[in-house]
């Protein structure tokens, strides 16, 4: 059982474990069936072209867990206490094909170059079941801006949604308010239910 109070650590994915990850995704729902591949999907895939396996060693490669002296990772994990118990996606924003092919979120009334590999983007923020309401979320945003701007990105987006009346399929990005928390500002409004914050590195 997870420790109450456990003290929060984040590391990027590459310095976890594959089974501490794995141990976030859990073995049934929808964060085991994605594998956070919802936007890393190339043109004319779909989940059901390729089995969860595949998209588990995708995940694996794009993260290099285990492998401490990688040059890059594609996420964040965190610990409560000893706990593997929360995860954050995140890199350049050109890495995510399914991202730069969207026609609403994020790019609804922007004239951003989709293709600028200095802008990273917050995809997925997930907190293991047993762990929430424990501050994983705003720990692993506050860890991202700190890795974005460690690993030379200029800005780092995120699409939020702005209600807390979440319905599952929308957990995966966060909430308006702890992104708020950490220094992001909204940039665009595409939906009622989305918005897009950006931190400028440059600028701050």
């Amino acid at each position: 059982m997870p420790t109450p109070g456990a003290a929060i650590r984040v590391v990027p994915a590459n310095e976890a474990t594959w089974e501490d990850l794995q141990a976030v995704f859990g073995r049934r729902g929808q964060a085991q069936r994605c594998q956070c591949q919802r936007y890393k999907l190339l043109p004319k895939e779909s989940f059901a072209s390729f089995p969860v396996e595949e998209r588990a060693h995708r995940l694996r490669r794009q993260t290099d867990s285990g492998n401490p002296a990688a040059d890059r990772t594609s996420g964040l994990l965190a610990y409560a206490g000893v706990d593997p118990a929360g995860w954050c996606a995140l890199e350049s924003r050109a890495a995510y094909p399914g991202l730069v092919r969207s026609s609403q979120v994020p790019w609804a009334g922007r004239s951003e170059d989709r293709a600028d590999p200095t802008v990273w983007a917050v995809t997925c923020l997930f907190t293991r079941a047993g762990f929430r309401r424990r501050g994983l979320s705003r720990a692993l945003v506050e860890a991202s801006v700190q890795h974005a701007r460690r690993n030379g990105a200029r800005a780092l987006e995120a699409y939020p949604i702005t209600t807390r009346d979440v319905i599952s399929e929308e957990l995966h990005v966060g909430l308006e308010h702890v992104f708020a928390a950490a220094g992001f500002t909204v940039v665009a409004r595409p939906t009622t239910r989305r918005c897009v914050m950006s931190i400028d590195f440059l600028g701050a």
